[in-house]
Protein backbone atom coordinates (compact mmCIF):
# COMPACT_ATOMS: atom_id res chain seq x y z
CA UNK A 1 0.00 0.00 0.00
CA UNK A 2 2.65 2.02 1.02
CA UNK A 3 4.59 1.60 -2.35
CA UNK A 4 1.20 2.04 -3.93
CA UNK A 5 0.80 5.57 -2.25
CA UNK A 6 4.32 6.66 -2.89
CA UNK A 7 3.56 6.10 -6.48
CA UNK A 8 0.49 8.07 -7.09
CA UNK A 9 2.71 11.34 -5.17
CA UNK A 10 5.54 10.53 -7.88
CA UNK A 11 3.01 10.70 -10.39
CA UNK A 12 1.81 14.16 -8.92
CA UNK A 13 5.18 15.44 -8.63
CA UNK A 14 6.57 14.67 -12.19
CA UNK A 15 6.02 18.01 -13.69
CA UNK A 16 8.69 19.13 -10.60
CA UNK A 17 11.23 16.08 -11.42
CA UNK A 18 12.28 17.26 -14.45
CA UNK A 19 11.46 19.09 -17.38
CA UNK A 20 10.90 16.37 -19.99
CA UNK A 21 8.36 13.20 -19.06
CA UNK A 22 10.19 10.96 -19.27
CA UNK A 23 13.20 11.93 -17.69
CA UNK A 24 11.18 12.51 -14.67
CA UNK A 25 9.46 9.26 -14.50
CA UNK A 26 12.83 7.88 -14.78
CA UNK A 27 13.54 10.05 -11.87
CA UNK A 28 10.23 8.99 -10.20
CA UNK A 29 11.11 5.13 -10.87
CA UNK A 30 14.61 4.57 -9.88
CA UNK A 31 13.33 6.38 -6.59
CA UNK A 32 10.33 3.81 -6.25
CA UNK A 33 12.73 0.87 -7.19
CA UNK A 34 15.01 1.81 -3.48
CA UNK A 35 11.63 1.54 -1.44
CA UNK A 36 10.90 -2.23 -0.96
CA UNK A 37 14.60 -2.39 0.13
CA UNK A 38 14.52 0.43 2.42
CA UNK A 39 10.86 -0.77 4.15
CA UNK A 40 12.05 -4.03 4.59
CA UNK A 41 15.28 -2.52 6.31
CA UNK A 42 13.25 -0.19 8.75
CA UNK A 43 10.41 -2.45 9.83
CA UNK A 44 13.21 -5.18 10.42
CA UNK A 45 14.91 -2.36 12.72
CA UNK A 46 11.92 -1.64 14.44
CA UNK A 47 10.83 -5.09 15.27
CA UNK A 48 14.55 -5.96 16.74
CA UNK A 49 13.80 -2.17 18.55
CA UNK A 50 10.68 -3.81 20.25
CA UNK A 51 12.43 -7.40 20.80
CA UNK A 52 15.27 -5.50 22.48
CA UNK A 53 18.16 -6.50 19.75
CA UNK A 54 20.93 -4.50 19.58
CA UNK A 55 22.15 -5.51 16.48
CA UNK A 56 21.57 -7.11 13.42
CA UNK A 57 22.12 -10.95 13.25
CA UNK A 58 21.74 -13.52 10.83
CA UNK A 59 18.30 -15.15 11.41
CA UNK A 60 16.25 -12.24 12.50
CA UNK A 61 13.78 -11.98 10.62
CA UNK A 62 13.00 -15.68 11.04
CA UNK A 63 12.54 -14.88 14.47
CA UNK A 64 10.42 -12.27 14.03
CA UNK A 65 8.30 -13.79 11.43
CA UNK A 66 7.84 -17.32 13.62
CA UNK A 67 6.45 -15.10 16.44
CA UNK A 68 3.90 -13.65 14.36
CA UNK A 69 3.46 -16.82 13.39
CA UNK A 70 2.32 -18.33 16.42
CA UNK A 71 0.65 -15.05 17.99
CA UNK A 72 -1.58 -15.73 14.59
CA UNK A 73 -2.31 -19.30 15.92
CA UNK A 74 -2.72 -18.46 19.47
CA UNK A 75 -4.72 -15.64 18.56
CA UNK A 76 -2.15 -13.64 20.93
CA UNK A 77 -2.59 -9.91 21.26
CA UNK A 78 0.25 -7.94 19.76
CA UNK A 79 0.12 -5.23 22.28
CA UNK A 80 0.36 -7.21 25.45
CA UNK A 81 2.31 -9.69 23.88
CA UNK A 82 5.25 -7.58 23.49
CA UNK A 83 4.43 -5.95 26.61
CA UNK A 84 4.71 -9.50 28.53
CA UNK A 85 8.11 -9.38 26.45
CA UNK A 86 9.72 -6.58 28.45
CA UNK A 87 7.84 -7.53 31.93
CA UNK A 88 9.24 -9.18 34.69
CA UNK A 89 6.00 -10.13 35.88
CA UNK A 90 3.19 -10.04 33.36
CA UNK A 91 -0.31 -9.10 35.31
CA UNK A 92 -2.84 -12.09 34.35
CA UNK A 93 -1.86 -15.18 32.11
CA UNK A 94 1.28 -14.72 29.98
CA UNK A 95 1.05 -15.72 26.22
CA UNK A 96 4.09 -17.64 26.85
CA UNK A 97 2.25 -19.70 28.66
CA UNK A 98 1.43 -21.49 25.47
CA UNK A 99 4.31 -24.19 24.03
CA UNK A 100 4.90 -22.64 20.79
CA UNK A 101 5.15 -19.36 22.47
CA UNK A 102 7.07 -20.65 25.37
CA UNK A 103 9.66 -22.32 22.52
CA UNK A 104 9.41 -19.23 20.98
CA UNK A 105 10.58 -17.27 23.98
CA UNK A 106 13.41 -19.74 24.96
CA UNK A 107 14.89 -18.85 21.62
CA UNK A 108 14.81 -15.34 21.97
CA UNK A 109 16.27 -15.33 25.19
CA UNK A 110 19.22 -17.02 23.93
CA UNK A 111 19.54 -14.72 20.99
CA UNK A 112 19.50 -11.74 23.63
CA UNK A 113 22.42 -13.38 25.46
CA UNK A 114 24.13 -13.50 22.30
CA UNK A 115 24.31 -9.70 22.28
CA UNK A 116 27.29 -7.32 24.02
CA UNK A 117 24.56 -5.61 25.62
CA UNK A 118 23.49 -7.10 29.59
CA UNK A 119 19.64 -8.38 28.87
CA UNK A 120 18.12 -5.78 31.32
CA UNK A 121 19.57 -3.27 29.22
CA UNK A 122 18.15 -4.65 25.88
CA UNK A 123 14.65 -5.22 28.16
CA UNK A 124 14.76 -1.45 28.43
CA UNK A 125 15.41 -0.37 25.73
CA UNK A 126 12.85 -2.42 24.15
CA UNK A 127 10.42 -1.36 26.91
CA UNK A 128 10.74 2.33 25.21
CA UNK A 129 9.25 0.43 22.06
CA UNK A 130 6.02 -1.70 23.37
CA UNK A 131 3.49 0.41 25.13
CA UNK A 132 1.85 -1.43 28.08
CA UNK A 133 -1.18 0.55 26.92
CA UNK A 134 -2.86 1.78 23.37
CA UNK A 135 -5.85 3.35 23.49
CA UNK A 136 -7.89 0.50 22.14
CA UNK A 137 -11.43 0.87 19.92
CA UNK A 138 -13.40 -0.90 22.59
CA UNK A 139 -12.19 1.50 25.34
CA UNK A 140 -12.05 4.69 23.68
CA UNK A 141 -15.98 4.03 22.50
CA UNK A 142 -17.26 3.17 25.92
CA UNK A 143 -16.22 6.27 26.88
CA UNK A 144 -17.71 8.13 23.53
CA UNK A 145 -21.40 6.66 24.61
CA UNK A 146 -20.42 7.37 28.41
CA UNK A 147 -20.34 11.15 27.56
CA UNK A 148 -22.87 11.22 24.86
CA UNK A 149 -25.48 8.42 26.36
CA UNK A 150 -25.06 10.32 30.11
CA UNK A 151 -22.52 13.18 30.50
CA UNK A 152 -20.37 11.57 31.84
CA UNK A 153 -16.75 12.06 31.23
CA UNK A 154 -15.40 9.88 33.66
CA UNK A 155 -14.12 6.86 31.47
CA UNK A 156 -12.76 9.28 28.81
CA UNK A 157 -10.71 11.10 32.37
CA UNK A 158 -9.40 7.45 33.24
CA UNK A 159 -8.95 6.55 30.05
CA UNK A 160 -6.63 9.76 29.70
CA UNK A 161 -5.12 9.58 32.57
CA UNK A 162 -3.98 6.05 31.73
CA UNK A 163 -2.54 7.35 28.12
CA UNK A 164 -0.65 9.38 29.77
CA UNK A 165 2.57 7.22 30.56
CA UNK A 166 1.92 4.53 27.47
CA UNK A 167 5.23 3.08 28.39
CA UNK A 168 4.70 2.85 31.94
CA UNK A 169 4.35 -0.82 32.34
CA UNK A 170 4.23 -1.02 36.01
CA UNK A 171 0.74 -0.92 37.34
CA UNK A 172 -1.48 -0.48 34.27
CA UNK A 173 -4.80 -1.30 35.31
CA UNK A 174 -6.12 -4.56 33.64
CA UNK A 175 -9.14 -2.85 32.30
CA UNK A 176 -6.85 -0.91 29.79
CA UNK A 177 -4.92 -3.92 28.92
CA UNK A 178 -6.96 -6.66 28.09
CA UNK A 179 -8.40 -7.00 24.65
CA UNK A 180 -12.75 -7.00 24.05
CA UNK A 181 -14.06 -9.74 25.40
CA UNK A 182 -15.95 -11.93 22.28
CA UNK A 183 -16.13 -11.74 18.98
CA UNK A 184 -14.86 -8.56 16.81
CA UNK A 185 -14.85 -9.90 13.58
CA UNK A 186 -17.16 -7.88 12.52
CA UNK A 187 -15.83 -5.05 13.93
CA UNK A 188 -15.56 -1.95 11.40
CA UNK A 189 -13.35 0.95 12.25
CA UNK A 190 -12.23 3.56 9.65
CA UNK A 191 -8.39 5.25 9.62
CA UNK A 192 -9.86 8.81 10.49
CA UNK A 193 -11.31 7.52 13.99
Amino acid sequence: VALWNLSRLAEALLPLLAEREEAAREVAVDALREFPERYERAFQDGLRAKLGLVAREEGDGELTFDLFSRMHDTRADFTNTFAALVREKSPGASPFADPGLSNWHGRWRARLARQDAPAQEALAAARRHNPAIIPRNHLVEEALAAAVDGGDLSPFHALLDALRSPFDHDGVPRRFTAPPRGDTSGYRTFCGT
